[in-house]
C-alpha cells in the first residue's frame, strides 16, 4: 500500500461518528418534517430503521450509506408528498443544520490528514452526504486545508455505489485509478472502489457489521488512526 497516490474518504463511519451525530440530527429532521404529526413521525422511523428512544440507526437503515437520493423518495411516499428535488434539498438543508449541531468526529481525523497530507498524498472526501454539508463538516473538524476535492451525491457525478465520484477525482488528481484507494466502511464504498478500479481500505468504525465485506478489502483497520501505521508513514 505504499505506492499509493491519493486516499479517499468516505464521510460518515469514517472520518464523522454517524450515530453520534447522525441519530440526533435524524430525530431534529424527522421531528421537523412530522410538523407535530407523531404519527407521521413513527411512519418516518419505522422506514428509516430508526430508534428513537436511542438515537440510532439499525444496521438496516437505508440512511447509513445511501443518500437523499436513496431515502428521499421513500421519506415523500412516508408523508404523502412529492420527491422533488425541492423536497430533497429541504431534507439536506435540515441535516446540514443539525449535522453541524451534533458533529462528532471518530478518533482523531485532523492529525491522521495533516501527517498523509505532508508526506504528499493527495486527499479527497467522496460522500453520500450533499456536497454543501460535507464541505461545512470538513471546515469545522479542521480538515479542509488537506483536501484537493469534496464530491457529494449531488455533484454532478452520481452517488455511491456508482464508482462516478472515484473516477472523477481520479481525472482531476491526474492519478490512475489504480493508485488511488478508497477508504470507507461500507459495501456502497467498496463498489465505488472496485467499479473505478482503484483499492479499497475498509474501516470498521461504522455502524454497521463490515466482516463480509473484510475479504474483498486490500486492507482493513479499525480506524482512520490506524493509517499512518499501515502505509508506513
Amino acid at each position: 500500500m505504499r505506492d499509493l497516490k491519493a486516499l479517499l474518504f468516505d464521510k460518515d463511519g469514517t472520518l464523522v461518528d454517524l450515530d453520534r451525530t447522525w441519530g440526533p440530527a435524524a430525530g431534529f429532521v424527522i421531528q421537523t418534517l412530522a410538523a407535530g404529526d407523531a404519527a407521521a413521525a413513527a411512519r418516518l422511523e419505522a422506514v428509516s430503521h430508526f430508534l428513537p428512544d436511542e438515537a440510532r440507526f439499525l444496521p438496516s437503515s437505508p440512511l447509513v450509506a445511501g443518500s437523499a437520493a436513496h431515502f428521499g423518495p421513500l421519506w415523500a411516499q412516508t408523508l404523502d408528498r412529492e420527491a422533488s428535488a425541492d423536497f430533497l434539498s429541504l431534507i439536506d438543508a435540515l441535516f446540514a443544520e443539525a449535522g453541524l449541531r451534533y458533529l462528532t468526529a471518530i478518533g482523531r481525523p485532523r492529525a491522521v490528514l495533516e501527517r498523509l497530507h505532508g508526506r504528499g498524498l493527495d486527499l479527497a472526501i467522496v460522500t453520500n452526504d450533499a456536497e454543501a454539508n460535507a464541505r461545512q463538516q470538513a471546515e469545522a473538524l479542521g480538515l479542509a486545508p488537506f483536501l484537493r476535492a469534496v464530491h457529494g451525491y449531488d455533484s454532478g457525478f452520481g452517488p455511491k455505489p456508482a464508482p462516478g465520484m472515484v473516477l472523477a477525482v481520479a481525472q482531476a488528481f491526474g492519478h490512475a485509478p489504480a493508485d488511488l484507494a478508497v477508504v470507507g466502511d461500507s459495501a456502497y464504498d467498496l463498489a465505488a472502489a472496485r467499479g473505478a478500479g482503484a483499492r479499497f481500505i475498509l474501516v470498521r468504525s461504522g455502524p454497521a457489521p463490515v466482516e463480509q465485506l473484510c475479504q474483498d478489502a486490500d486492507a482493513v483497520v479499525d480506524s482512520v488512526d490506524d493509517l499512518p501505521a499501515l502505509l508506513a508513514l
